[in-house]
């Protein structure tokens, strides 16, 4: 039986980012992390078994003005996910404010949806109102969202 004090096993192939630092260049839409390779064109993600999009806030997001961030999961049919508006988007935030991007937030725990994903799968995060300063997140898939937990790094 599940216990939910028993540790998440992560699986480095299903991670977007790790402390991966958001795009301080403007407000515009950026890929964020690394993309994962599903091979082909899909649209049964965990082979009948739900899988979910867990994106946490690694390190506040920091700005001089009122910025808002807005993260995406999206996939395409290149590895350069377009950050155009043609890469297909399966979760969308909503725009954020960097008041509640302090570290630690979860910004969503999600169930994806069945549908049909393109050959690549990534983070798209469109920063809104100002640009950001800093801000590192957190995102990637699993099948066992209520057993995650964010630990510190192991110093030896």
């Amino acid at each position: 039986p599940y216990r939910k004090d028993y540790p998440m096993i992560m699986d480095e192939r299903l991670e977007f980012a790790d402390a991966t630092a958001l795009d301080t260049s403007g407000t515009d839409t950026d890929l964020i992390g690394d993309v994962i390779d599903l091979g082909s064109v899909t649209s049964d993600l965990g082979n009948g078994q739900p899988v979910y999009l867990v994106i946490q806030v690694d390190t506040a997001v920091t700005s001089a003005g009122s910025a808002t961030v807005d993260f995406k999961l999206a996939s395409d049919a290149q590895a350069a996910i377009a950050v155009d508006g043609s890469a297909t988007v399966h979760y969308s935030s909503g725009a954020i404010g960097k008041a509640t991007l302090v570290a630690g937030y979860t910004v969503v725990v999600v169930a994806l949806p069945i549908q049909t994903y393109e050959r690549y799968l990534g983070i798209l995060t469109t920063t809104g109102t100002a640009a950001v300063t800093a801000g590192k997140i957190n995102a990637f898939l699993t099948y066992d969202p209520v057993g995650w937990t964010a630990l510190p790094d192991a110093v030896n």
